[in-house]
């Protein structure tokens, strides 16, 4: 996805690479609390900002890119302003990735895993709340363009939800 939205900007490949790779590590287990209560207030980026160094200088990333990469951590979600053009395209990437049918399945496999998702209405609501606010947040012109077919979808999941009273 990155490399879609990236095509023909001029950006560090490396630099994006390495964070899209590393920005979720503290979503698995093994790098997250188990306790639901420590979970529910859980700092994920906060910790990969921590163990991301070490895991590039020991895989031998170039030492001079680890704090762009961190940067593009750092700033990589949805009401975060990126402030370099790989920041961009990865959040643009990660917001791309909440809409169409990966959204979709994104959340629903979550209901009853998550705190956040205790229900079918629960995730409906958030699905809804992707739609009325993530496209406002894309920043660059191609990932606007790969938006348009996933919103559809996604516009179109939800209608029918309502339609067969999937709540």
């Amino acid at each position: 996805m990155t490399r879609q939205i990236g095509a023909g900007l001029d950006y560090d490949d490396d630099v994006v690479f390495a964070a899209v790779w590393l920005h979720d590590i503290g979503v698995f287990v093994g790098h997250r609390p188990e306790d639901p209560a420590a979970l529910a207030g859980w700092d994920m980026v906060g910790y990969a900002l921590k163990v991301v160094p070490g895991i590039l200088q020991s895989a031998g990333f170039p030492e001079e890119k680890i704090p762009a990469v961190l940067e593009v951590i750092r700033t990589h979600q949805p009401g975060d302003e990126p402030a370099t053009i790989e920041g961009t395209i990865h959040r643009d990437a990660d917001i791309l990735e909440l809409l169409g049918a990966a959204g979709i399945l994104r959340t629903a496999i979550k209901i009853g895993r998550d705190t956040r998702f205790q229900t079918f209405a629960d995730a409906l609501n958030v699905l809804r709340r992707h739609v009325e606010t993530l496209p406002s947040r894309l920043k660059l012109a191609r990932s606007k363009e790969l938006a348009a077919p996933r919103l559809h979808v996604l516009r179109e999941f939800l209608q029918h939800a309502g339609e067969e009273g999937v709540e």
